[in-house]
């Protein structure tokens, strides 16, 4: 119970993880009966949540949306960067797993996408927040990895992405998010960020730093 692991497959009882849930939902205000799962794939899947889904797992999905009233939507994290997603004019929740796979493959805008199609939504509306991954003086990546964000997204917003330091390549997800949303037609003045790093604070979940040994921390979003 004392790191809230929320993962059922690692070393925890189900019960025990079925008390965390428990926990969180009466600390923050829902039924966790009713929480719907992502189970994530590291891809840019978003399902459309109703109240059927509830105290279901919606298989290969990134990301979850809906814009009915108290359901609480749950994905998992490890050091990838949890996205949330609130239209308050159209009244649309939504919450995406942004591991570098999904970031390079724009999930933040495939949920906004998924948000317009279905609820109306206008991207200037929406507030953003960024839950806490791993920072980036402890996400060490390679000359390949640099390479595939060089091919595909604008110089500047590379540049301000990633840093070398004593010859080392090292990746900001968040800020990458960060800037790809202002650049695609976020208010910046709606988006909200954080300093905190999944590997340096043990407080929290970190596959990089604990590898099998990490359980996994969750990202909850709902509206009354």
């Amino acid at each position: 119970f004392a790191t809230l692991n929320l993962s059922y497959n690692r070393c925890d009882k189900k019960e025990a993880v079925d008390e965390n849930f428990r926990r969180i939902g009466k600390a923050i205000g829902f039924d966790h009966t009713k929480l719907v799962f992502s189970n994530q794939i590291h891809e840019t899947k978003i399902h459309k949540v109703t109240k059927e889904d509830c105290g279901k797992v919606m298989k290969d999905m990134d990301g979850l949306a809906t814009n009915e009233q108290g359901i609480p939507l749950y994905t998992g994290y490890a050091d990838c960067v949890p996205l949330f997603f609130y239209d308050p004019v159209e009244k649309v929740a939504a919450l995406a797993h942004s591991g570098w796979r999904g970031t390079l493959q724009e999930i933040a805008l495939e949920a906004v996408k998924l948000m317009e199609e279905n609820y109306g939504t206008d991207i200037k509306n929406v507030y953003f927040a960024f839950g806490i991954g791993i920072g980036q003086e402890n996400y060490e990546v390679g000359q390949e990895f640099k390479d595939l964000f060089s091919e595909k997204f604008p110089s500047d917003i590379v540049a301000e992405s990633f840093v070398e330091k004593n010859g080392k390549l090292y990746f900001d997800n968040q800020k990458f998010n960060h800037l790809n949303l202002i650049a695609n037609g976020a208010d910046k003045s709606k988006i909200i960020t954080n300093g905190y790093c999944t590997f340096r604070d043990k407080r929290f979940q970190s596959f990089r730093r604990d590898k099998e040994n990490s359980g996994r921390a969750g990202g909850f979003i709902y509206f009354k």
